[in-house]
């Protein structure tokens, strides 16, 4: 696993001093666009959307306030939606800088999605933060994380047009698998930013070389993490516990696996009654992961858990 970079204070903001109105603004005017949202999300959507499903278009995303684009926000359904069968839910892309949650959703959706619309409804969101895509950052451009903003009071529209969308289904969400990776831009550029948008301060930890999960502690369902990782070291490895026993600051629940408590910290993982949930950590910054390894890394967990799931 990769050491961790020398703790450091970030460029932006007075030490121990949360950011005000003028620190987001500096922080916002530094962002720049990186890559296409259209070109690399919504073009492949478009060209291999399968036969058995629907694109829908679940919301819009407008930062022209602060001159920003207009984003149109996208879902793939089921087509034969049937009310007495349970629900996958599959989120991509909710810390938009996370590659292979979006890219992984978009490969599902093309390769395996047709596989399971007889057996399940599959509702997949495949870039919920499309500036966070573009511009490759962890946040909105509020400087908030959508991924500690799924819950009654949500200052991220993205996370509140997502939860909004899902609501809309009444059944069964059996599974719910939220993409993500574990980058070692969070500890250049990531922790650093919020720990001084909060006023603490930041100290890097390893960044885990490999892919984990992580459960919720209040349903951590360890056969179905385990079958999970299973299906995944297949195809790449998976990282190792650091010499305290832990992943990310926290203790191994099993192999490959750490758990947290979704709902209570606002993550994505812990929007709906899902039995069934895990949050995905791809690791694409090692040298012995390629980018088509990361993708088929995530589309593995999809069909591993639905595959334990229905079983």
């Amino acid at each position: 696993m990769s050491n961790p970079m020398k703790d450091f204070i970030y460029h932006i903001g007075t030490v121990g001093t949360p950011w005000g109105d003028a620190e987001k603004q500096q922080w916002l005017s530094e962002q720049q666009i990186k890559r296409s949202y259209q070109d690399q999300v919504l073009t492949p959507l478009q060209q291999h959307l399968p036969d058995s499903a629907e694109l829908l278009n679940y919301g819009t995303l407008d930062y022209s306030a602060v001159d920003l684009p207009v984003y149109q926000l996208f879902a793939v359904r089921s087509k034969n939606w049937q009310a007495d069968k349970p629900i996958v839910l599959v989120t991509g892309g909710v810390h938009g800088y996370e590659t292979s949650g979006v890219q992984g959703a978009l490969k599902f959706i093309k390769e395996e999605f047709s596989r399971y619309t007889d057996k399940v409804n599959l509702l997949v969101l495949p870039c919920i933060s499309p500036w966070g895509y573009e511009t490759i950052n962890r946040w909105n451009p509020k400087a908030v994380d959508p991924n500690r903003s799924f819950g009654a009071e949500s200052q991220s529209d993205e996370a509140s047009l997502a939860m909004a969308f899902v609501r809309q289904h009444s059944g069964e969400v059996l599974v719910h698998i939220d993409l993500h990776e574990t980058t070692d831009s969070d500890n250049s550029e990531f922790r650093p930013a919020k720990a001084a948008r909060d006023g603490t301060v930041n100290h890097n930890w390893n960044i885990p070389d490999g892919f984990y999960l992580v459960g919720d502690t209040n349903k951590p369902e360890p056969g179905f993490q385990r079958a999970i990782i299973e299906a995944v070291q297949k195809i790449t490895h998976i990282a190792e516990a650091d010499e305290s026993g832990c992943l990310i600051g926290e203790k191994l629940a099993q192999f490959g696996v750490v758990n947290y408590s979704k709902r209570a910290l606002g993550l994505c993982g812990g929007m709906t009654d899902a039995k069934f949930v895990t949050t995905t950590e791809v690791y694409p910054d090692s040298p012995k992961a390629s980018p088509e390894q990361c993708n088929a890394a995530q589309v593995a967990v999809i069909c591993a858990g639905v595959d334990y799931a229905l079983a």
